[in-house]
């Protein structure tokens, strides 16, 4: 229930955005629709379809009806009301009262404004349809705060759910500058629509000196006059502004964009943003969309100290002003152009400050409290996202994949990982089953001619070279040997590869073999395992069926010793701890059962797959690998935090291999369960996997994300999402 495009309302701007979040998410299992609320009944609005109701704001009668019609419609099975109190009809929007009365079906209020210190009628209104919500959505624990002290609401119905934003790559400002013919020039800006509130005056005003010193500035006043203003003084205040511009001979140096822009137009001019200003003169706003909006396009920002951007501005992100004081934004913008390197880190961190804050952490929060009042479906969500291979190419140059971001923007420096390339060369390979592309063949070969680079003439493997391959790490990793192993077998096996690369692969492979009995770590042997596996699958060999047995058996000794010392059995596992890449262990007797037909390699295989899963499923609501902050060794407590990309695929993987084998339903449902922690199923509630970009982030703590996306986790999550193409 809320104002909706075409009508131009920031309210509406946010329904939309919402809506169209969550039926991205969920649909085709739940569908949002509109009851729109019409201004004054005077206006004629031509909706898209997803407004099934309308609602003239000053017609009681229709507050009564609508409330009625939802009552008996079975297929509505919860009411989200964006509230702000100039919406609805009445003293303060008295008559929204009168439809909470009536209505039967859950409500959940989402409070756009959150008055400190009220007038008592205010009060009494607010308390009210506090009473009637089952639930209460603000936008800052500010606002929390206000409800439960001022109002007496109690803190368990307020959920905090920031407002969102819309998730892009982290910008570059020159190119967006390009694109707008801006070149050259210091952007500010400032975008809504245009009223008197805004204090744009006051930002007009702290420009001469800041021109003087910096010639280049621009000013951009971007948005139409808000309709309801334009109505009753037309353009008054904007022709203000004019003479203000003229007065201070400012004409080259602010610019109106007098136009209600589109999402796309707005999100360019943000790009292009280096200093956003937000001079609004009201103390008690509790929301901006659009300070909200240029963090996620990374705009230091300097504002005055209302209450929303007290809540998400600090030192780091930009700098608060007094009201109505030219000479604080004067002097913050001067500040502000002075020191490069401080705006730059501004820059880095409002953009990732916002990330928890894009509309598809916001849609899974809302979904998550709607769920808690209607059962609308079960949480478990299937939907996919397309695979994005557009990130992996920009980790990749001439010779391979590079090891580590900054963010979003490879790192030469960290030079590259054999581990990395393997595991890049095993998804492309996957992928190309798929699609058949001349450009995924190309990285296959590219791949698999770093993994040559990288043997040894003994047959292992060099694990690091330096990105100008003045350094290669001549320390032998067994976990480099296994994961190459692995990776060569699949290519080997796969009949839908050109010979000529399968070829390749066997020449390295069967450097490797007479090593393969040699190795110690259990992950090594797991590697191996799955490597040969798929070799034999493909082409029996009893030289290499024998080889799986031998290093199965290796497996099984170091489990069933461990069951002995253990006591009452309670740790059956194969070491006394639980480390990085645990399922692939059990995942390797899977498979060794499946070539072998060895019912003690099953056994093993599904108890210990049940044990990893009781502490890893442990939490209802979502899979937490064990964290890599500490670990889990027996006796002892395990860690939840540092959660890793590689851990949740290596489940993902393991589960659907489970599946494949005994055809027990359980291990699907765990499988598609695990890789919805790439899609915000983590005790973070934020997405891991990046649709803008394609990577993934590297992992999470305890309070947030870790914002780099490294080679290791952006495969990790390829790898987890191919395997869920093999359950479709």
């Amino acid at each position: 229930m809320s104002s909706f495009p075409p009508r131009e309302c920031g309210i509406a701007t946010f329904t939309k955005d919402l809506t169209t979040a969550m039926d991205k998410e969920y649909n085709p299992e739940i569908k949002s629709k509109i009851l729109a609320i019409n201004d004054n009944g005077t206006s004629i609005y031509n909706y898209p379809k997803k407004v099934v109701k309308r609602i003239n704001e000053e017609e009681m009668e229709d507050y009564l009806n609508r409330a009625n019609e939802i009552n008996k419609s079975p297929q509505i099975k919860l009411v989200n009301i964006q509230h702000e109190y100039g919406l609805f009809g009445g003293d303060w929007g008295i008559y929204l009262l009168p439809f909470l009365e009536l209505l039967k079906k859950p409500v959940i209020v989402t409070m756009h404004t959150v008055l400190p210190r009220p007038k008592e009628k205010l009060r009494k209104l607010t308390k009210a349809i506090s009473k009637k919500a089952d639930g209460i959505v603000v936008m800052t624990k500010n606002s929390a705060d206000i409800l439960e002290k001022e109002y007496g609401v109690n803190r368990k119905k307020i959920s905090v759910i920031p407002h969102g934003v819309h998730h892009i790559a982290y910008p570059s400002k020159s190119r967006a500058k390009r694109k707008l013919n801006l070149s050259g020039r210091i952007i500010l800006s400032t975008f809504g629509m245009l009223n008197r509130d805004k204090g744009i005056e006051y930002a007009i005003e702290a420009l001469p000196e800041v021109v003087k010193q910096y010639p280049k500035v621009l000013y951009l006043i971007l948005g139409a006059t808000h309709p309801l203003i334009r109505k009753h003084e037309g353009e008054k205040y904007r022709n203000k502004l004019k003479r203000l511009i003229k007065k201070h001979k400012l004409e080259k140096h602010v610019k109106f964009y007098d136009k209600y822009l589109a999402l796309n137009e707005l999100i360019d001019y943000l790009k292009a943003t280096d200093i956003y200003i937000s001079p609004t003169l009201n103390p008690i706003q509790a929301v901006s969309g659009t300070i909200s909006y240029a963090l996620s396009c990374a705009c230091p920002i300097i504002s005055t100290a209302n209450q929303y951007a007290k809540d998400v501005i600090n030192h780091e992100r930009g700098i608060l002003v007094r009201f109505r004081q030219a000479d604080d934004i004067k002097k913050a913008l001067l500040e502000t152009l002075s020191d490069k390197t401080t705006r730059r880190e501004m820059k880095k961190n409002t953009y990732f400050y916002s990330r928890h804050m894009t509309w598809q952490n916001v849609a899974l929060s809302y979904f998550k409290l709607f769920n808690d009042f209607a059962k609308i479906v079960p949480r478990q969500k299937d939907k996919l996202p397309p695979i994005n291979l557009s990130y992996i190419a920009s980790l990749t140059d001439q010779f391979g994949m590079i090891q580590f971001a900054n963010h979003t923007k490879p790192d030469p420096h960290s030079g590259y990982c054999l581990d990395d390339n393997a595991r890049a060369l095993l998804g492309l390979a996957q992928y190309y089953r798929q699609k058949q592309l001349k450009s995924t063949l190309n990285s296959i070969e590219l791949y698999l001619k770093f993994i040559k680079f990288a043997q040894k003439t003994n047959g292992k493997f060099n694990n690091f070279i330096s990105y100008q391959k003045t350094y290669i790490d001549q320390s032998e990793s067994e976990d480099t040997f296994g994961r190459a192993v692995w990776v060569l077998g699949y290519i080997i096996s796969a009949d839908h590869l050109p010979d000529y690369i399968r070829k390749q692969a066997r020449t390295m492979f069967n450097k490797t073999i007479k090593w393969m009995t040699e190795m110690q770590s259990l992950r090594t042997v797991s590697f191996t395992i799955l490597g040969l596996c798929c070799m034999v699958e493909s082409e029996p060999n009893p030289e290499l069926s024998n080889m799986i047995k031998r290093l199965s058996d290796k497996l099984t000794r170091r489990y069933n010793s461990q069951i002995k010392q253990s006591a009452n059995n309670n740790w059956p596992w194969f070491e006394d701890c639980l480390t990085y890449s645990n399922y692939k262990l059990p995942e390797a007797l899977f498979r060794a059962y499946q070539i072998t037909k060895n019912k003690d390699y099953l056994h093993i295989a599904e108890t210990s797959i049940k044990f990893l899963n009781s502490i890893t499923f442990e939490k209802k609501d979502y899979f937490a690998s064990i964290g890599q902050d500490g670990w889990y060794f027996r006796n002892g407590q395990r860690s939840y935090f540092d959660q890793q990309p590689e851990d949740t695929a290596s489940a993902v993987e393991a589960l659907i291999t489970a599946y494949e084998i005994t055809k027990k339903k359980h291990y699907l449902e765990k499988a598609k369960f695990a890789f919805n922690w790439f899609l915000g199923k983590n005790h973070l509630n934020q997405m891991i996997y990046d649709e803008a970009t394609g990577g993934c982030y590297d992992g999470i703590g305890k309070y947030s994300i870790n914002f780099n996306q490294g080679a290791e986790s952006t495969i990790s999550y390829l790898l987890a999402r191919l395997a869920m193409d093999k359950i479709k």
